[in-house]
């Protein structure tokens, strides 16, 4: 995908330190679309949000009274409205951190590893089912290793 078909905007809700550069951001997402086959333009935006902020979204959207590592909110375009916009994500910094700590894991790995799992939900993956989790997870892996990361699903 070449850089103009991608509207990227990436919010710090938080100190930038241990946080990645927005081109990270960008060569992440762009490996994303680029992995789930997507070749219009794609508008997006990503805010990194502290536990706080994590945990309200998580519970005023999703029930669940905790921030967790990434929350997905797809795009809902009134009928007849046709714009590049595919939603935007919340990444919360901290839970990441944490997370990549806990699994020994690169913290860059984890944060490419949640913006690809982002933009894939925002694109209609999930994985509530096994047989789309396989389908997604297969998706991820293959995507993660084209920019040198291993499957963190092992």
């Amino acid at each position: 995908m070449s850089g103009s078909a991608l509207t990227l905007s990436v919010g710090y809700g938080v100190p930038r330190a241990g946080v990645p550069s927005a081109l990270s951001f960008r060569k992440w997402v762009e490996a994303a679309l680029h992995g789930a086959k997507r070749r219009k333009a794609t508008e997006l935006a990503i805010r990194i949000v502290g536990l706080d902020e994590g945990q309200a979204l998580n519970r005023d959207y999703r029930g669940k009274d905790y921030p967790t590592n990434v929350l997905s909110f797809p795009a809902e375009l009134p009928p007849g409205v046709a714009l590049p916009l595919i939603g935007d994500l919340a990444i919360c910094a901290p839970v990441v951190a944490r997370e990549a700590a806990e699994q020994g894991k690169k913290a860059a790995h984890h944060w490419a590893h949640m913006t690809v799992h982002g933009v894939l939900h925002l694109l209609g993956y999930d994985h509530l089912e096994d047989a789309d989790a396989e389908r997604m997870e297969g998706l991820e892996t293959r995507i993660l290793a084209g920019l040198g990361i291993a499957d963190p699903y092992l």
